[in-house]
C-alpha cells in the first residue's frame, strides 16, 4: 500500500562522482589530490639516504674508518722528529763548553736535532690492528649498504602506506557518489509514491556515513604525506604517487637462491666484518705478552757564539744508534684484563653474526610467504570487486522497479566498498613484502621479483 506524499528531500550538495575503476593498474586512481610536492619512489629513497642521520652517521664511520686504516699503516713507517733550541746567557762571558771541554765565550747557544725512531718487532701488534683497521673499514663500507637498505625499506613502508591512503580515499569517495546517487533514487520515487519515507532516511544516513568515511580517508592521506615528509627529511612538503610503481610482484628466483643472497645480504656481512674486526684486535691485544725490538738513531748539532748566527760555523755535531729490547715482566695485570675484554667482544660479535644470518633466514621466510599471500588476495578481492559491482548493478535496477528494498542496496553498496578497501590492504602488503625481500638482500634487482 502507498503512502501519502511527503515532502521531497533535497540531495544535499556533493562533490562530482568519482569512478574508481578496478579494470585499471595497481595504484592507479581516478582522483590524486596532493597536499604537497608530488615525488616519486626513487627520488624520496634519494632524498633519505642523502639527509637521513642514519645515513649521515654511516658516512661518517666510513670516513673515520678510512682514517684509522692510514693509521695503522704508517704504523711500519719510522717516527722522525726533528728538534731545534736557541738559549740566551745573560751576563755571562764566558764558559766551558760539555761537548768539547774548551773555554767559550758568547752570549747565544744554539742546537739542532734530528732523531728517528722503528720498531722491528711488537709480537704482530702492527699487522693484527692493521688487519683489524681493513675489516673495519669492510664493516663500515657494509653498515653504509646496511642503512641505506633500512632506509630504503622505511621509505618505501611510509610510501605505500601514503598510497594505500589515496586509494582509500579514491574508495571512499566514490563510496560517498554511490550513496549520493540512491539518495537521488529514492527521494524520486518517494516523490512518485513508490517507495516509503524510510528509503530516503537510510539513503541521507548513507550518505552522511560516507561523507564521513571520505573526510577520515582525506585526513589519513594528509597525515601519510606529512610522516613521509618526516622520513625522507625533505625541506618542504611531499605528497606519494603512484606512478611508476612496480604492478608485478611475481617472485622470479627460487627459494634457495633468495636464502643464498639473504645469507649474503648487507646486514650479514657487516657482522661479519665485525666479527673479523674483533678476532684481529684479540690478536693485537695478547701481542703486550711478547718481547719488543726496536732501533732508533739521532744525529745533533749545538755550538755557542757571542753574536746570533744560526748558520755559523762554530757547530759540534754528535750522533747516537741505539737498538732496544723490551721485555714485559709485570704490569699490574693490566695486559690480561686488555685480553679478556677484547676476547670477550670477540664471542659477542661471533655468536650476533650467528643471529643475524637466522635472522636473515627468519625474515625471508615470511616475505615471501606474506608475498605469495597478499597476492593471492589481490587476485581474489580483484574477482570479489567484479562480482560486487555486478551485484550492485543488478541490485539497484530491482529497486528502481520495486522489486528489491532499499536495504539490499545499501548492503549491496557496503560489499563492493569493503571489497575495494580489502584490494587497497592486499596491494599495500604485497609491496610491503616485495620491500622487504629487496631490504634483506641490498639490491632491489636481486630481490627476484619482476619490476
Amino acid at each position: 500500500m502507498l503512502i501519502a506524499a511527503q515532502p521531497p528531500v533535497t540531495p544535499p550538495v556533493t562533490q562530482a562522482p568519482v569512478v574508481f575503476d578496478t579494470a585499471a593498474p595497481p595504484g592507479t586512481l581516478a582522483s590524486d589530490s596532493a597536499t604537497g610536492r608530488p615525488i616519486t619512489l626513487a627520488d624520496a629513497i634519494r632524498t633519505a639516504q642523502r639527509a637521513a642521520p642514519g645515513a649521515i652517521q654511516a658516512r661518517g664511520q666510513v670516513r673515520a674508518a678510512d682514517v684509522t686504516r692510514r693509521f695503522a699503516y704508517a704504523q711500519f713507517l719510522p717516527n722522525v722528529q726533528v728538534t731545534g733550541g736557541l738559549v740566551r746567557q745573560i751576563n755571562v762571558t764566558q764558559r766551558v763548553n760539555s761537548q768539547t771541554g774548551e773555554l767559550v765565550t758568547g752570549a747565544y747557544q744554539t742546537t739542532t736535532g734530528l732523531s728517528a725512531t722503528l720498531t722491528l718487532f711488537d709480537g704482530f701488534q702492527r699487522v693484527n690492528t692493521l688487519r683489524a683497521a681493513r675489516a673495519q673499514g669492510v664493516a663500515a663500507g657494509a653498515n653504509t649498504q646496511a642503512t641505506n637498505a633500512s632506509l630504503a625499506l622505511s621509505v618505501k613502508q611510509q610510501y605505500f602506506t601514503a598510497v594505500a591512503a589515496r586509494e582509500t580515499e579514491a574508495a571512499t569517495r566514490d563510496q560517498l557518489a554511490q550513496a549520493q546517487a540512491q539518495l537521488a533514487i529514492a527521494s524520486a520515487k518517494l516523490r512518485a509514491q513508490t517507495a516509503t519515507k524510510s528509503d530516503s532516511l537510510q539513503a541521507v544516513i548513507a550518505v552522511n556515513t560516507a561523507r564521513l568515511a571520505a573526510l577520515q580517508a582525506q585526513t589519513d592521506r594528509a597525515n601519510a604525506d606529512a610522516t613521509l615528509t618526516r622520513v625522507i627529511g625533505a625541506d618542504r612538503p611531499v605528497s606519494a604517487t603512484a606512478d611508476g610503481l612496480p604492478d608485478d610482484t611475481t617472485l622470479t628466483a627460487d627459494s634457495v637462491s633468495l636464502a643464498r643472497l639473504a645469507a649474503a645480504g648487507p646486514v650479514v656481512r657487516q657482522a661479519q666484518a665485525t666479527a673479523q674486526q674483533a678476532r684481529y684486535t684479540a690478536k693485537a691485544a695478547r701481542a703486550a705478552y711478547f718481547p719488543s725490538l726496536s732501533l732508533g738513531y739521532s744525529r745533533n748539532l749545538s755550538g755557542a757564539s757571542s753574536t746570533l748566527d744560526p748558520f755559523g760555523t762554530s757547530y759540534v755535531p754528535s750522533g747516537q744508534l741505539r737498538l732496544s729490547l723490551s721485555l714485559p715482566v709485570f704490569d699490574q695485570f693490566s695486559t690480561a684484563v686488555n685480553v679478556a675484554n677484547s676476547e670477550v667482544s670477540l664471542a659477542n660479535s661471533e655468536a650476533n653474526v650467528r643471529d643475524q644470518e637466522l635472522a636473515a633466514q627468519q625474515t625471508l621466510v615470511q616475505a615471501i610467504n606474506g608475498l605469495r599471500t597478499a597476492r593471492q588476495q589481490v587476485a581474489a578481492e580483484t574477482d570479489a570487486i567484479a562480482a560486487a559491482q555486478e551485484n550492485l548493478r543488478v541490485q539497484s535496477q530491482r529497486y528502481q522497479l520495486g522489486v528489491a528494498t532499499s536495504l539490499d542496496v545499501l548492503t549491496a553498496q557496503s560489499t563492493l566498498t569493503q571489497a575495494r578497501l580489502a584490494l587497497v590492504q592486499a596491494r599495500f602488503s604485497a609491496r610491503t613484502a616485495r620491500a622487504q625481500l629487496e631490504a634483506l638482500v641490498g639490491d632491489a634487482t636481486a630481490a627476484g621479483t619482476t619490476p
